[in-house]
């Protein structure tokens, strides 16, 4: 049976009040770090074989912690790379109303049906994630891989994984540092856990 673990990464500075971060290639803070160090003391238990992230530092580093605990080199992947939010990338939540209220009140809202100022959407978050999956999947059957991305990444994956569609965005929490846990059986996909920080804890 082949295993995924998705990871969100770990605190940044960013994380500490809400703003739009997509690509801004923000490092883990001190927090985030130990984080990091906490979800790789617990995913040690596992035979993870290979680790894959998106190319952004805050991710790269929360994978490089986990891949140290297995001697693994950390492979970055753009399939899990952070959505694109244009215009609106750095911007606070008032920000962003002060700039296009209609359209933060539809972010929050109705987020399948909104594309960013001269960026991306969940479709196209969809897209990119749903090949990475594919390609990966099919690549280490009977394995288990640790995929490390974003917030927003992670939610639209475990909507496809969940077979519901972008509209139920919101209905899908994860923290940093979550660890959410799916099998893959006979093709079909079993989600066993979600954002999962317990570890945190400790």
């Amino acid at each position: 049976m082949t295993q995924l673990i998705l990871v969100r990464h770990g605190q940044t500075a960013w994380n500490r009040e809400p703003r739009f971060r997509g690509r801004a290639d923000i490092e883990l803070d001190e927090t985030g770090l130990v984080q990091a160090q906490a979800t790789a003391n617990r995913l040690s238990r596992f035979s993870v074989t290979a680790i894959y992230s998106s190319p952004l530092k805050r991710a790269l580093a929360t994978a490089q912690a986990i891949a140290d605990k297995f001697g693994l080199t950390v492979q970055p992947h753009n399939g899990l790379l952070d959505i694109y939010f244009g215009k609106w990338q750095g911007l606070t939540p008032q920000e962003a109303r002060d700039q296009d209220g209609t359209l933060l009140d539809a972010w929050l809202n109705a987020p399948h049906k909104v594309t960013f100022p001269q960026g991306e959407g969940l479709t196209h978050v969809r897209d990119r994630v749903t090949s990475a999956l594919d390609e990966l999947t099919a690549k280490h059957a009977d394995e288990t891989i640790v995929l490390v991305s974003h917030v927003v990444v992670l939610k639209v994956l475990l909507c496809v994984l969940l077979g519901l569609d972008d509209s139920h965005f919101w209905k899908i929490a994860q923290d940093t540092c979550a660890i959410n846990i799916i099998k893959v059986k006979d093709g079909n996909y079993i989600v066993s856990l979600i954002n999962d920080t317990c570890h945190l804890n400790e």
